[in-house]
């Protein structure tokens, strides 16, 4: 198995670089990049799809052979308004110059079907909460199944208030076996306000064939390649992360831990 928890390699440039290969998985990609004000990303994207995602600052962004001009709203993530996105389609290139120091996602999954280059968000994004008492967080669904945006990615990003915990009650979506259930990859991108804080996420299979508990700190990405994944904020930190999917099929479908689904019964 590789190992799950990624820190940033450096504080400018790309300091994510998380490939298929790297991961030992087949589907998700995850790069990050920071980007001080005139500095410029660029990449082709081969045989991936991509979705860009401004998580803080203002970038200029052309993609496909569109100029989108210049995008992105938020300076902190922990404003919780909505991202400024696009869409990128395989056999394409991007580039991306920044225009304030910013901080850029950048999604990638197998292209699957003829999406064109388009903006996604912050139009058709909106905070919505879900779950209740400690359980409560705050969704921005950028690009989940209900939006047909893409033909492999599923992106979006949840607030976890301090205190709270999300990805909970602990799930799983691992086997190919739709309805019931569907295969993902999936990425966390966390981030911490303040900044000294951690996150604690735990990824385990039922069997506990897999079993690891990982304090994540600001900046860093998580993998789950399998099992359940609960994150957890402690008190005195505000938790947010970008989560990245994708697999044989573009749905989220999943199943409870028996042992924990008795807490989504009573809070439905």
């Amino acid at each position: 198995m590789a190992n799950l928890l990624h820190s940033p390699t450096s504080t400018s440039g790309k300091v994510h670089d998380i490939t298929p290969e790297t991961a030992g998985w087949e589907y998700v990609g995850f790069g990050l990049y920071h980007l001080e004000a005139g500095e410029t990303a660029n990449e082709a994207t081969g045989d991936r799809e991509v979705i860009l995602v401004l998580v803080e600052g203002h970038a200029a962004i052309q993609a496909a052979g569109i100029d989108f001009g210049k995008m992105g709203d938020r300076m902190s993530v922990f404003e919780k308004t909505a991202p400024h996105c696009a869409y990128v389609p395989g056999d394409s290139h991007w580039t991306a110059t920044a225009t304030t120091d910013c901080v850029l996602a950048v999604c990638t999954a197998p292209v699957k079907g003829d999406y064109p280059a388009q903006r996604i968000g912050p139009d058709g994004i909106e905070l919505t909460r879900r779950g209740i008492g400690q359980n409560q967080r705050f969704i921005n669904n950028i690009a989940m199944e209900d939006r047909d945006v893409a033909g492999s990615l599923l992106v979006t990003e949840v607030f976890t208030p301090s205190g709270n915990w999300s990805s909970y009650p602990s799930h799983r979506h691992d086997e190919d076996n739709y309805p019931d259930m569907t295969y993902l990859e999936e990425t966390y991108y966390h981030r911490l306000n303040p900044t000294q804080g951690f996150a604690i996420q735990r990824v385990y299979t039922e069997d506990g064939e897999l079993d690891e508990t990982m304090a994540a700190k600001d900046g860093d990405v998580v993998l789950v390649p399998k099992g359940h994944h609960p994150c957890g904020a402690p008190y005195g930190y505000d938790l947010y992360y970008l989560n990245v999917m994708a697999g044989p099929l573009r749905k989220w479908r999943f199943e409870n831990d028996p042992a924990h689904d008795w807490i989504a019964k009573r809070d439905t």
